[in-house]
Order: structure tokens, then sequence, then C-alpha cells
């Protein structure tokens, strides 16, 4: 009698044909690992909502980029925590900022070591937005779009001329992509790739990063800037308009969320596409497993695996050291 059905499980018959089949996979190639800077010395402070990520000064940073390479990760992504903010962010752009700072010792430490900068003003801002504030002739408070990007472009510069492989601006101000892009032309760095946050969300997902990055706005929030999370065929246009203004990569910030988003800018553009395992997707997961309440191996890979399959190419993840001593079926953890 011809059987009247297919039998998929064959494919799923053993481990060996699993693995032989397996459509999507991660390695330690696909990850960023992001790293907080600080000002000061022998400064190792855990983030609290953040358990196994924490504050380096430069001092102590060195020890962190030397496992990294250990471990084969090929790119960090810097965000500074600096001492002193202003209104315009002014130590964002200092040559001596803590990120240009950073920069310069991490490629003269492990030069193979893809540097990939955060370029934004909300961390150096004594306000927290990511922009210049002005007032209206009512005297309302908003951010300046195009007084903002002059900043964004110095910041940029700032960070090329101090070694930064990669920019990644954060802002989310229109035409940020073109300024920067004139921008580190026009200074001798047209070889200096942007990695936009071409599709950056304005989510719940940030609360553990901005408690890391001392990046709260101190009124308001991010809304008039970054995206209502219930639009998908706005990030569509944002994407767009980066891939017009030279952007090097795509990114979707947060990630877990906005797989579909994920999906879209894949099916759609050409350019590596970055997705960003955000700090409260990070925290979640700890915050479970430390309870007993899920098994943190399983889900981290099930979830970054999802990631590659809704389209990533790069995924920035705080669980960049874990997974790969998973993957190299070294279980220690080392803090």
């Amino acid at each position: 009698m011809k059987e009247r059905f297919n039998r998929h499980r064959r494919l799923r018959h053993t481990g060996a044909i699993r693995s032989l089949v397996r459509e999507n996979t991660v390695s330690a190639d696909d990850f960023i690992y992001p790293i907080f800077v600080t000002t000061g010395t022998d400064v190792k402070d855990e983030i609290s909502s953040m358990p196994g990520v924490y504050h380096y000064s430069l001092d102590r940073l060195e020890q962190e980029i030397a496992e990294c390479a250990a471990l084969g990760i090929k790119a960090v992504l810097l965000f500074g925590v600096p001492d002193t903010k202003d209104s315009i962010g002014s130590s964002a752009y200092n040559s001596e900022g803590i990120v240009q700072q950073a920069t310069r010792l991490i490629k003269q430490w492990a030069p193979q070591m893809i540097v990939v900068a955060d370029t934004c003003l909300c961390q150096f801002t004594d306000h927290g937005h990511c922009g210049v504030i002005v007032e209206d002739s009512n005297g309302a408070a908003y951010i300046d779009n195009d007084q903002s990007l002059d900043l964004l472009v110095k910041t940029a510069v700032s960070q090329a001329e101090a070694g930064a492989d990669i920019i990644a601006p954060s802002n989310m101000m229109d035409g940020f992509v073109a300024a920067i892009r004139a921008g580190l032309d026009a200074a001798g760095f047209k070889h200096i790739a942007i990695m936009s946050y071409a599709v950056k969300y304005a989510s719940a997902y940030y609360g553990p990063f901005r408690e890391a990055a001392h990046s709260a706005p101190q009124f308001g929030d991010r809304k008039t800037y970054q995206m209502d999370p219930a639009n998908a065929r706005e990030a569509l246009r944002e994407a767009s308009s980066d891939v017009q203004e030279g952007a090097d990569f795509l990114m979707v910030k947060p990630a877990l969320a906005y797989m579909d988003i994920i999906r879209q800018l894949r099916d759609q553009y050409l350019l590596p596409i970055v997705a960003y395992n955000v700090s409260a997707e990070y925290s979640m997961v700890k915050a479970a497993a430390a309870n007993g309440w899920i098994n943190e191996q399983a889900v981290v890979l099930e979830t970054l695996t999802g990631m590659k399959r809704a389209g990533a190419d790069i995924i920035i993840t705080y669980h960049a050291k874990d997974v790969i001593r998973w993957l190299r079926g070294d279980n220690k953890n080392e803090s």
C-alpha cells in the first residue's frame, strides 16, 4: 500500500543527521561583544541589573580584551561612562574622552580586534538625551535635529582618529548617516564603515542598559526620535534612508520582540543585518536562570539561533562569552 504522507522525521533520526541538515548555527564569528568603559582606577564593578557584565576602568580593560581575544571574539562595541557631563555632551568628542582612550589602548593590546564605537551623546549629556536641547517659542524643550548632527559628526571623527574600525551611530536623528559619512570622508576616513542603528525602537527593553550607561533621560522620553514599537512599515522607510545615505550595516534594536523587522530588512536589503540582543533580553534570562526556572544555556542558544534564522548576519550580545564557552564544551563561568 502506497504511503500517503511524507516522513520528515527521517532527517531528525539521529543527532548526527540533525547536525548535517541544520540550516542556521551560531558561532564566535557572529558576535559583537559590548563593553562599558569608565574613568577611575582599579574599577571592575558588576552592573546590578546585568549579572556578569561590568564597568571597566582602563587599567582593568586589558584583561577583559585578552579574554575576549582568547575566546575568539573578533569585535567589541564600546560604550563610555565619563566622569563629567554637560548640556552638549562635549566629552563624547573629546580626543581624550573615555571611548577614545579605550580605543587606542585596545588597538595596542589587540590590533586585530575590531573596535565598534557607539556614536551618541546620551551618556555624555547632563540631560540624558541623544542630542542638543533647545526651547521653542513657548519655552518647551525639544531635541534639535540639525544642531545634534554637527556634534555627532565631531564624535564620529574623533572616534575614527582614535582608531575605531566601525562607527555605530545610535542617536536616531534624521540624516545622521549622511552627515557622518560626509564628515568621515572629509576627514580622510573613507575606509571607515558605518553600522547604522537604522531601526531603533523606543523600547522598554533598554532599562538595564540605562543603568549601565548612566544614560536615562532626565526629563521626558525619546519617543520623538526613536521609533514607535507598533510600526513596521516605518522601519523600512528608516532603513531605506540609511541605505541611500551610505550605511554599510543595518541594525535592528531590540532584536527579540522585532524578529519580523529583522526578516523584512533581510528580504529587502543586501547589506549585512545586525541584531542587538539588548540588556533586558539578557537580564530576563539571567534572572529566570538564577531562580531555576529555565535552562539558561538552552534558552540563550535557541534565542540567538532564532535571530540568525530571522535573517541576522551579526548579533550584538552580552551572552557572547558564555555562548562561546558552551559551544566549545567549557561550562566554567569566569568573572
